[in-house]
């Protein structure tokens, strides 16, 4: 699903799945409910939990297990307190790589939802404190997944197992443009190849010559070389928006998920939500004062949980789709 690389992105929109013009959401509606989308029922259940149970697990780098994570990681995944689940289970992997300053646990509801369609979503604390530059955090995400078949198998419950055959990337903002840099080999190069990348309204940088580096969008239409993985990109239409005066738009234009998608080649999907802002799938309390800030510094829709069941299903559709051949779910959404 790739529009001519030679159309406006306001055009652009006119061509990529309709989701903003057919769903409305808005805080009378408590959820992204799949009776209010008109979607086939193939796809109805993205949007909600799904009928896995899962846990929250948090993993420090100085855990006493054979070989700990190279940075602290947060952990979504299925339980065997299910019938269904009994005898265990193999499920496929999910990177979830956080936006700039923020913490992986703000994402939490966002992981468990992926996590309870059948997948382990493993969500590392890239940093604390960091700079405009990047390449430690593509370092770091080699790195960890270079760990995950050595050591997240001592990590996970009884009798669930990761299949570190399929390693899917994600990333939210400049966790987005991470995912893209190191699918790209910008800095470190995936100890194993990457069988899906997603962009969660990624960043590349403050403007249009004013990347922060590595610099991932070159300009050029369908420019990414990434050897056939399939990609989505997810992008929010108040993100370009100033919240304030104060401060910049947080996915400013030129730099975020249109700029992302135009150099992206097939196969590669595109879903633009125009109600909802950069920030909007993030947990609804999100605690401390960057917890709190989150509210402040970007244009926000009127409540997260929309976006954020939104972000979820599409994803776990887009995943059912390229790592299980079922690529029903996304187009029922499409």
């Amino acid at each position: 699903m790739h529009p001519m690389s030679t159309a406006r992105q306001e055009d652009t929109e006119k061509l990529i799945p309709h989701f903003h013009t057919t769903i409305s959401m808005s805080s009378s509606s408590s959820s992204c409910s799949p009776s209010l989308m008109s979607f086939p029922a193939t796809s109805v259940d993205v949007f909600d939990i799904g009928s896995y149970p899962t846990t929250l697990l948090s993993i420090n780098t100085d855990a006493k297990i054979a070989v700990p994570p190279p940075k602290p990681i947060l952990i979504g995944t299925p339980t065997c307190n299910s019938s269904s689940l009994s005898q265990g289970g193999e499920f496929d992997i999910l990177l979830l790589l956080h936006g700039y300053l923020l913490y992986n646990h703000f994402y939490s509801q966002l992981i468990q939802q992926v996590a309870s369609h059948g997948f382990i979503v493993v969500a590392p604390q890239l940093y604390n404190i960091a700079g405009p530059d990047a390449s430690d955090e593509i370092k770091a995400t080699a790195a960890i997944i270079d760990w995950l078949p050595k050591g997240l198998k001592d990590v996970l419950p009884q009798n669930i197992r990761a299949n570190t055959d399929k390693i899917s990337i994600s990333g939210h903002s400049r966790g987005g443009k991470v995912a893209f840099a190191l699918s790209l080999n910008k800095v470190a190069t995936s100890p194993v190849k990457i069988s899906a990348l997603i962009g969660i309204d990624p960043v590349d940088g403050m403007d249009k010559g004013k990347q922060t580096p590595p610099p991932v969008l070159t300009y050029r239409p369908r420019s990414f070389e990434l050897k056939g993985t399939p990609v989505l990109v997810i992008g929010s239409g108040l993100g370009a928006v100033k919240k304030n005066p104060l401060f910049p738009p947080c996915a400013p234009k030129g730099v975020n998920h249109y700029d992302f998608y135009d150099e992206c080649q097939n196969p590669a999907w595109y879903f633009l939500v125009k109600g909802y802002g950069h920030l909007d799938m993030l947990d609804d309390d999100t605690k401390g004062i960057r917890g709190k800030s989150t509210h402040c510094l970007c244009k926000n829709g009127e409540s997260r949980k929309p976006m954020r069941s939104f972000v979820g299903g599409v994803i776990v559709a887009f995943l059912n789709g390229y790592l299980r051949g079922d690529l029903s779910q996304l187009n029922g959404i499409r």
